[in-house]
């Protein structure tokens, strides 16, 4: 329970108080707890969805989906998204690129990378078909969360220290690793087949293989993994599985 109650104060902001998280030690073991907190936060956002449907039309109501989205983890991970977009798109070296992502100013990539995310999304979300938002809604956070999971699972973290540091003793052996990796694709899998069939398979594995190659971008570009690109990782995640979504309709 302590382990759940970590990972619901680290990627959500839920008023956990510390005293009941355990410190570092239980924060840093509770990886397969990431798609259980995703489950969490995508049935909240799945009900306060189905609720708005009834009163709003489908534009306002993709537009607050999408805040809820960003508000249910204090906007993490999309600050992650800007702060790897300054780093990643700079044309600078990777010590350089560490550097830029750490600073805690917006530069111009960083204010681009995240309007285009939010606009593409909320066009998305209104894409898809009523009947089935509230499933990609529930589903949405999950792929996010499991996106997490799967890159710190292929990827060695790419800073002496930092925010994400905590997680890398967890990790430590390749049966560790693949433990870990197993668990969140398979509950993320099983639910997109449980909530939306084949639809939410094909959205789970397209979401899947963007992570991969996004993991593949992170290793060739600085060596590995920051808190910064599992944010982006996450929201590339969210983004492919709402566009599937968009797409199968």
């Amino acid at each position: 329970m302590r382990r759940l109650l970590a990972a619901l104060r680290f990627l959500t902001c839920a008023p956990v108080p510390r005293a009941w998280t355990g410190g570092e030690a239980a924060l840093g073991s509770s990886l397969p707890a990431f798609p259980v907190v995703g489950l969490l936060a995508g049935g909240v956002l799945a009900a306060c969805t189905y609720g708005l449907q009834r009163v709003l039309p489908p534009l306002p109501v993709a537009a607050l989906v999408v805040a809820g989205l960003v508000a249910v983890s204090g906007a993490l991970h999309l600050e992650g998204v800007a702060d790897t977009a300054d780093g990643f798109l700079s044309a600078r070296s990777r010590d350089l690129a560490l550097e830029i992502m750490r600073d805690s100013r917006a530069g111009a990539m960083a204010v681009i990378a995240v309007v285009l995310l939010i606009v593409v999304k909320v066009a998305l979300v209104t894409a898809v078909p009523s009947a089935h938002l509230w499933r990609i809604v529930l589903l949405t956070p999950l792929a996010g969360r499991s996106a997490l999971v799967v890159n710190m699972a292929v990827l060695p973290y790419a800073r002496p220290d930092g925010l994400a540091s905590v997680f890398s003793a967890s990790l430590e052996g390749l049966a560790r690793r693949g433990l870990t990796l197993a668990w969140a694709v398979a509950v993320f899998l099983a639910s997109a087949w449980l909530l939306s069939g084949w639809a939410g398979i094909t959205g789970g594995v397209v979401a899947l293989l963007l992570c991969l190659a996004f993991a593949a971008v992170c290793w060739r570009r600085i060596g590995g993994y920051t808190g910064d690109t599992l944010g982006a990782a996450c929201e590339l995640a969210e983004l492919a599985l709402v566009a599937t979504a968009a797409v199968w309709a």
